[in-house]
């Protein structure tokens, strides 16, 4: 394939490849510094995002960034292409696919019918010449709805994951967290916790204790403990009682390897997971996690820019038809994304690639304690995909984890959110919020209870 050549200012760059322009395009961020493809210059950037807008989305399907022989994450996005899904959009460039999605033709219903027929790096592609308010703009007319035991992803709604993480995974420390964050209106997307050990024995006693707290209170939710899928896959035949299949997942074989997993491996996750049967509304019930910077962590990026080798995950999510996929943005550190700015750059992109390819998408709007970012960031996040549509994100009692390390948001973050912007909780979840006195409805916005409900008194008297 010849390269791609474009002036600014008086001086021509040329970009030898796809993949070359594809990461000299993305905007700055810390971890294509790191693995040496990140244009040099501001002018080299737009030089690149301009060669690129000029390029046919066809183009995608000759060159691939990743050589089909070698990678079985680029096998699966090449082999399920829908080539009828793509035809409204076949004779685009990703210029023009960025002006038909920013154009009243692209609705929520030729947008979920265009789905299988972009590839991620077409989708990688076009998020790269958007803007902020672009990228909001697109996600908002998306919606990827998924079921379990209740409704996810419905227009006016955003759901939370309760994370009542422990670093001992204390009963009572956990069941103390789950109950504070019920009180707040959280946990209709899950009660998921990152376990402190690998213990199987452990695994399946906390599997035991949230499908415990769901069957007493009759929670319409669901429950996940975040270990390997291995892991869970042996507690499904001990006969524990789980719901959601978790794993986390990258953009590349090579990377996925490195987590201990292949697409074989989650074939056989996903199939375990619905030999339980746990499901009341639907069957979707695989939870995954991504993050930018996985594949270059693993050095298995293969040249690739970090944005595109996320945006190629979720080819491998959508294929498990999953409840839930979870970008925990800035976890992974300030090697890849550096400070606020990049990290909320990166979760819109993130939100913007998921949805238009049919993915769940939710965040975990985050950040470590060595990055340069704040709260204040966090706030800018979270309201920004608040307003863009986003399926889920965390609710961590004082937004602060404390096995894990890192600064998230809290039970009382959601709130503002739905309050702000008058989002409501999953309508089973919201329908037992309001049977249990938690949360109550005025003026179209979710208001506290005025008191302790009563049928929370007992069990908060056991915990103090």
């Amino acid at each position: 394939m010849s390269g791609f050549v474009h002036s600014v200012g008086g001086q021509t760059w040329r970009f030898d490849s796809l993949r070359e322009v594809m990461a000299k395009a993305s905007p700055a961020r810390s971890g294509d510094r790191l693995a040496g493809v990140a244009a040099g210059s501001d002018a080299e950037r737009v030089a690149a995002q301009m060669a690129l807008a000029d390029i046919p989305l066809k183009r995608f399907l000759d060159e691939a960034l990743i050589p089909y022989e070698s990678d079985e994450v680029t096998r699966l996005i090449i082999d399920t292409h829908d080539r009828q899904a793509f035809a409204p959009v076949s004779h685009l460039t990703v210029g023009g696919l960025r002006d038909w999605l920013l154009g009243e033709a692209a609705d929520e219903t030729s947008l979920r019918a265009l789905a299988p027929g972009l590839t991620p790096e077409m989708a990688a592609a076009v998020s790269k010449i958007m803007r902020v308010q672009d990228l909001v703009l697109v996600a908002q007319k998306i919606r990827v709805v998924t079921r379990f035991r209740n409704t996810m992803g419905l227009r006016g709604r955003m759901s939370t994951r309760l994370q009542p993480n422990h670093p001992t995974d204390d009963p009572a420390g956990i069941a103390a967290s789950v109950l504070d964050g019920l009180l707040y209106g959280n946990g209709d997307a899950m009660l998921g916790i990152n376990p402190a050990t690998d213990s199987l024995q452990s695994i399946c006693t906390l599997l035991e204790m949230l499908d415990a707290i769901i069957q007493r209170y009759e929670i319409p939710t669901q429950s996940c403990v975040l270990t390997h899928v291995t892991s869970s896959i042996e507690a499904i035949n001990r006969g524990a009682p789980l719901d959601l299949v978790f794993q986390s997942i990258a953009g590349t074989e090579a990377a996925n390897a490195s987590f201990g997993v292949s697409l074989s491996i989650l074939q056989e996750g996903y199939e375990a997971g619905l030999s339980q049967k746990r499901g009341t509304l639907g069957d979707n019930l695989m939870y995954f996690e991504t993050g930018q910077g996985s594949a270059l962590s693993a050095n298995a990026h293969h040249g690739v820019d970090q944005q595109t080798c996320e945006t190629r995950a979720y080819a491998v999510a959508r294929h498990f038809k999953p409840f839930l996929v979870n970008t925990v943005v800035g976890f992974i550190g300030p090697e890849y994304l550096y400070n606020g700015k990049q990290i909320i750059r990166a979760g819109l992109e993130d939100h913007f690639c998921a949805k238009l390819l049919g993915v769940p998408m939710g965040c975990d709007i985050c950040y470590t304690n060595h990055a340069e970012a704040d709260q204040d960031d966090m706030d800018m996040l979270l309201t920004l995909l608040g307003v863009a549509g986003i399926n889920f994100i965390m609710g961590i009692p004082g937004s602060d984890d404390v096995m894990l390390n890192y600064q998230t948001t809290s039970f009382h973050d959601a709130l503002y959110a739905r309050q702000t912007l008058g989002l409501r909780p999953a309508p089973e979840f919201e329908e037992w919020l309001a049977r249990m006195e938690i949360l109550r409805q005025q003026d179209g916005r979710v208001q506290m209870a005025s008191q302790l409900p009563g049928a929370f008194r007992h069990a908060l008297a056991q915990l103090s």
